[in-house]
């Protein structure tokens, strides 16, 4: 029977870090399900379904050594793995305009009242200091269809907003 806990760490980026986690994991028998890694700024951050027998706190002692040398913050939560429960993407979704607050909140609010399910949203401040450009890329599982998502942002006239539908071909 799997043990699934989610591990989460944050702090400065610097190389070598998935090594060190990954490698402390695996020699305590721990075997990592799912993983996200993102860089955000100079900041490093990584959730890992990990598969492992102890508890939380056991863990926390095996990472803390790793967590420590890197000066990286680190937390376990106990989850359920249900590994091969995904969906699909089938809409890619591409937003910009001038920077200001609320982006993120009026879009994802009604790209959810349209039937959006959020897999992977990335968000960036491109431009200049005097001029910023907010960027937001989502993936995502449009359950009621793409074009009920473009109907719910069709009125933010301030942004540029592609959406695509994704062909997923599977087996």
């Amino acid at each position: 029977m799997a043990h699934w806990q989610m591990l989460t760490l944050v702090g400065k980026d610097q190389p070598g870090i998935v090594a060190a986690v990954s490698a402390v994991l695996y020699k305590n028998n721990a075997n990592l399900g799912e993983a996200a890694m993102q860089r955000l700024g100079a900041n490093f951050t990584i959730m890992m379904m990990v598969d492992y027998a102890g508890s939380a706190e056991d863990l926390l002692s095996i990472v803390t050594p790793v967590a420590a040398r890197f000066g990286l913050k680190e937390h376990v939560d106990v989850i359920e793995g249900r590994l091969h429960a995904h969906l699909q993407a089938d809409v890619s979704i591409s937003l910009y305009g001038a920077d200001r607050a609320g982006i993120v909140a009026s879009a994802t609010e009604r790209l959810a009242q349209a039937g959006l399910h959020i897999l992977a949203l990335h968000t960036d401040v491109a431009g200049t200091e005097e001029k910023p450009v907010f960027v937001m890329e989502i993936s995502g599982h449009a359950a009621q269809g793409v074009e009920a998502l473009r109907e719910a942002v069709d009125d933010l006239d301030d942004l540029e907003i592609h959406i695509d539908p994704l062909q997923t071909m599977i087996g």
